[in-house]
């Protein structure tokens, strides 16, 4: 989530909307195609599609609480209690199941909203439980129930330098 946190703070700039979502750029082709990554509330905030997901809410803590929360939609972040233990095998098949469904609602909803939608971008990592267990767990869903839509994953691969669990790449 930290990568995908820093994701939508780069496509706020470029399309000039500030970390309240309203628009404060300088040149119309920053609003060309803004309805690709957002959604324009009434109000003239501009939402991001975005879903966050994991199985525990400390990321989920820092991403509302850095600068760029707000401009989520609450409902978005979906979120366990007991996190995945670094085990691929908890993310895919127990912790990660049991928030799946939930996880599905939400992307049903932001597909519902969209009048075209063209496919899905995952960040995930490949490490851990969460972004490899349950992370995999929904590319799969999601293929099953959008099977011709496409799907792009940006997949972050562990590194020894940044991590201290041993098994992580595993």
């Amino acid at each position: 989530n930290q990568i995908g946190a820093k994701f939508w703070e780069v496509v706020c700039a470029e399309h000039g909307i500030d970390s309240t979502g309203r628009y404060q750029g300088d040149t119309d082709l920053q609003l060309e195609r803004v309805n690709v990554y957002y959604n324009e509330a009434s109000c003239g905030r501009f939402v991001p599609r975005a879903i966050l997901m994991d199985l525990e809410p400390g990321t989920m803590d820092s991403v509302r609480s850095g600068p760029y929360g707000q401009i989520f939609r609450p409902d978005n972040f979906v979120f366990g209690q007991s996190g995945a233990g670094n085990n691929w095998a908890k993310g895919h098949y127990t912790e990660g199941a049991e928030l799946i469904d939930s996880v599905l609602d939400v992307v049903r909803k932001e597909a519902e909203n969209c009048d075209c939608l063209q496919g899905f971008q995952v960040c995930h990592s490949l490490g851990g439980g969460t972004g490899s267990g349950m992370g995999t767990l929904l590319i799969s869903k999601i293929r099953e129930e959008y099977p011709d839509r496409m799907m792009l994953t940006f997949s972050v691969f562990p590194s020894p330098k940044v991590s201290d669990t041993v098994v992580e790449p595993y």
